[in-house]
């Protein structure tokens, strides 16, 4: 009788990791789906931006925090990136890394003028989700036979992800009245909301890993975020063939 209840309440948690795992994931590409066109900058922040005369550090810290905690394409990469670190050293790691290459290419499109098609640059950012989702899957000993440097991807996928923030704030005519305090300060912003999502998806990642289900279920986790970055890659990649030249 023990054994029976047992089993009974371990295939009730497994049916409950199951049910979490499939709405998360749902949530996960909804989002995405539904917000392809809601990460630029838009409605009031973009009258603010145009308008913007002189320095506004605390608006900008908002803003910068406001993109990142918004920016599915960026929460996607660091899902995948923390997905199986368990250690804080080596989230820290791999995140400052993500940090130093977005930072890096952010600064240098705005202040440095540097100019790319968004929606190449936006495509890229997508292909970087299938890239670690394929990675967190194994798939590139399994099909290739090699373990590519994560570490190095995950820096030079940084400066994409900060190559695209650029991108959205070279659509606006940016006063150079205290431009680079307003930019640093975006920087700053994005660095903040970067923390609190890391925040939230580590807390997330931590409750699902005590369950029982987390290995079972992570192939096929992966395998939807994989599925919502070749969605973003193909979305940019239309994009660009239909705008015109």
């Amino acid at each position: 009788m023990n054994r029976a209840t047992g089993a009974m309440q371990n295939t009730g948690g497994s049916n409950r990791t199951t049910v979490a795992t499939a709405a998360l994931t749902v949530l996960l590409c909804g989002s995405v789906s539904v917000g392809l066109d809601a990460h630029g900058v838009s409605g009031k922040d973009a009258v603010f931006l145009m308008g913007l005369q002189g320095r506004a550090i605390g608006p900008l810290l908002y803003l910068g925090a406001k993109h990142m905690v918004t920016g599915y394409d960026h929460l996607l990469f660091l899902v995948g990136v923390v997905f199986f670190l368990h250690k804080l050293k080596d989230v820290v790691q791999y995140v400052s890394l993500f940090t130093l290459g977005h930072s890096v290419t952010l600064l240098a499109g705005v202040l440095g003028g540097v100019r790319a098609n968004p929606f190449l640059v936006d495509a890229i950012i997508g292909f970087s989700v299938v890239y670690k989702a394929f990675e967190n899957m194994d798939g590139f000993r399994t099909f290739f036979g090699v373990q590519p440097n994560a570490k190095v991807a995950v820096l030079v996928f940084g400066f994409f992800h900060g190559f695209g923030l650029a991108t959205k704030l070279q659509d606006f005519a940016l006063s150079p009245n205290g431009l680079v305090a307003n930019i640093l300060s975006f920087n700053a912003g994005v660095e903040i909301g970067q923390c609190l999502a890391l925040t939230a998806i580590l807390i997330g990642l931590t409750y699902w890993r005590t369950r029982s289900g987390f290995l079972r279920h992570a192939f096929a986790f992966n395998g939807l975020v994989m599925a919502c970055g070749f969605l973003l890659v193909g979305y940019q990649v239309s994009g660009f063939v239909l705008s015109p030249l």
